[in-house]
């Protein structure tokens, strides 16, 4: 069927082709099924997960992989501030890119100058209780996302420019007040809620005792011989266990602060986003179709190169 589509005369074309622009041209389609095929897994994925989670509450979330549906609100102390346009904001990506001449062609291109994605803690508040995010390594649909241009390398004010200048500057952002929807791994802090792994934190506080050889021996060599001898060792171990059950303790009686991060398992993404979570699904079955038409089209394309070019076409 595809092949009924094309003239009968680009068969006789790309037999003429030069190898190096055969295999470029076959090169880029393969690798652009190749990437539709893994967006359409990726997409699916991430359809699946948000239509098959169950909506939290931040008081009575469970620990572990949780959805929560709320408001974005700054954190107490210094706000949040867009680097280029000034505004407040919970979250932030900006980039600045340079118009510059190069390569053989001396064809106009963007160059990265510096580009920066904010890591700064902010709240999601619903009904029950607030929770902060920590959107390090998080997938962020913003509310905004805005491109101008000018003359600076760094955006001084003033009014902007519609594609006029040496510049472009690019920013997206999400606000206090806007809707926060929030998919990744939920942990409580403190109080009585919070699931000690005890194990672990006598694992890290090792760890960071044996970096400071001098403070160990001067706490646990009793005979001052420079070597911890094995009841050495194990009294390090009991003093290490006795540090962290005292300081659970201690957290165990204070607040509670619920965190959400992202997850420990990479094959669960971690999504923030502006859009409601309906619209969300939408998109991404939206996406995973568009991947799967990239796909049919670029290795339909590609497979008909090569028959083209090896094959029994005329």
């Amino acid at each position: 069927m595809f092949e009924s589509l094309i003239p009968p005369d680009w068969a006789l074309r790309v037999q003429q082709l030069a190898p190096a622009e055969f295999w470029i041209g076959t090169g880029l389609l393969i690798a652009l099924a190749l990437g539709g095929f893994y967006a359409i897994f990726r997409f699916l994925k991430r359809y699946h997960i948000i239509e098959g989670t169950p909506t939290s509450r931040v008081r009575s979330a469970a620990q572990g992989y949780v959805e929560l549906d709320g408001i974005g609100y700054l954190m107490p102390g210094t706000p949040i501030i867009a680097p280029l346009s000034g505004i407040t904001c919970t979250w932030y990506h900006y980039k600045v890119e340079e118009k510059t001449a190069s390569g053989g062609d001396n064809r106009e291109r963007w160059r990265t100058l510096r580009q920066e994605t904010s890591d700064e803690l902010f709240l999601l508040k619903d009904d029950t209780g607030e929770c902060v995010i920590d959107p390090e390594g998080a997938e962020v649909t913003p509310a905004i996302s805005e491109v101008w241009y000018g003359d600076t390398p760094m955006w001084n004010g003033g009014a902007r420019r519609g594609r006029i200048g040496r510049y472009r500057y690019t920013e997206k952002r999400m606000h206090p007040g806007d809707m926060l929807y929030a998919i990744g791994q939920f942990r409580s802090v403190g109080g009585s809620q919070e699931l000690p792994n005890t194990h672990e934190e006598v694992r890290q506080l090792l760890a960071e005792w044996k970096r400071d050889q001098v403070s160990l021996h001067a706490r646990f060599d009793r005979n001052n011989d420079g070597v911890l001898s094995v009841d050495e060792w194990e009294a390090v171990r009991k003093a290490a266990w006795k540090e962290v059950l005292a300081e659970q303790a201690k957290r165990a009686r204070g607040p509670v602060h619920h965190l959400l991060t992202r997850p420990d398992d990479s094959r669960r993404p971690f999504i923030l986003s502006v859009l409601p979570q309906e619209l969300l699904i939408r998109r991404y079955r939206v996406y995973a179709g568009l991947s799967l038409l990239v796909f049919l089209l670029a290795g339909s394309a590609a497979t008909w190169l090569l028959t083209a070019r090896f094959g029994a076409l005329p």
